[in-house]
C-alpha cells in the first residue's frame, strides 16, 4: 500500500500535468450542480450538459421541479439513460429540499445522503465544488486508477472513500477526484490504460519503478 507521502508525490506531477481539472458538469448554483450529477450516473458529462440546458430552462427552481409532472421530467431528461428512477429521484429530491430545507441545498453530508437519488459521491461532488467542504468522490475513474497507484485494495466505492481519506490530507481531497478524473479520462483508461504514453509511469506501483524511492 502506498505512503501517504509517495501518493502525495504522485498526486503532485498530475496537479502539474492537469493544472485545470475541474468539474465538467455546467451549473450556476447548488440545486443544479445537484441535479446534474444525479443525472451523470452511468451518463456522460458532456450528454448531461447538453440534457440539463433545456432542462433549467423550463424547470428552473427546485420548488418547479418539486410540483412537475412525472412524464414531463422523464421526457426532459430520458437520453441521459435510467431515465424514470432519475426523473423520479430528481422530483422526490427536489420535494424534500422544499419541504425540510426552505428550498436551499443542504451544506452537510448526512442531510444530502437523505435526499432522494443522493448517495456519497453526489454529496461530495456538491460539498467540494459548492460549499468548499473537502469531499472525496469516488467514481469509476477514481476508483480504478486508486486502486491501480496502490492507494486502495477495496472495491466498494464507500471503502475506498474512507481509505484515500485517511491517506490524503482533507485540503486536497476534492481537487483530487477533478485530477483522477482528468487522468482517467485522458490515459488511465478502462479496461486498458495508455502506459506508454503515461506521464507518471515511473511513479506508478503497477506499471513503472519509483527510482527516487
Amino acid at each position: 500500500m502506498a505512503t501517504t507521502r509517495a501518493a502525495e508525490r504522485l498526486l503532485d506531477r498530475l496537479e502539474q500535468i492537469y493544472p485545470e481539472a475541474e468539474c465538467a458538469l455546467i451549473y450556476s448554483s447548488a440545486w443544479q450542480l445537484l441535479v446534474a450529477t444525479i443525472l451523470s450516473a452511468q451518463c456522460t458529462d458532456k450528454r448531461v450538459n447538453i440534457v440539463t440546458a433545456e432542462l433549467f430552462q423550463q424547470l428552473v427552481t427546485p420548488a418547479e421541479m418539486a410540483a412537475a409532472d412525472l412524464h414531463t421530467v422523464e421526457g426532459l431528461i430520458h437520453s441521459t439513460g435510467f431515465y424514470r428512477n432519475k426523473a423520479k429521484h430528481l422530483i422526490g429530491c427536489a420535494q424534500a429540499v422544499v419541504h425540510d430545507h426552505s428550498g436551499q441545498v443542504p451544506a452537510d453530508l448526512s442531510k444530502l445522503v437523505a435526499l432522494p437519488g443522493v448517495g456519497r459521491k453526489t454529496a461530495n461532488v456538491v460539498l467540494g465544488n459548492i460549499f468548499n467542504i473537502p469531499g472525496m468522490v469516488v467514481d469509476t475513474h477514481v476508483k480504478r486508477l486508486s486502486r491501480r497507484f496502490g492507494w486502495t485494495l477495496k472495491s466498494d466505492p464507500v471503502q475506498i472513500e474512507r481509505e484515500l481519506g485517511l491517506l490524503l490530507p482533507s485540503a486536497r481531497w476534492t481537487q483530487c477526484g477533478h485530477t483522477l478524473i482528468e487522468h482517467g479520462r485522458a490515459c488511465c483508461k478502462a479496461p486498458t490504460p495508455y502506459c506508454s504514453q503515461c506521464p507518471i509511469v515511473e511513479l506508478c506501483p503497477r506499471f513503472g519503478v519509483d527510482k527516487s524511492r
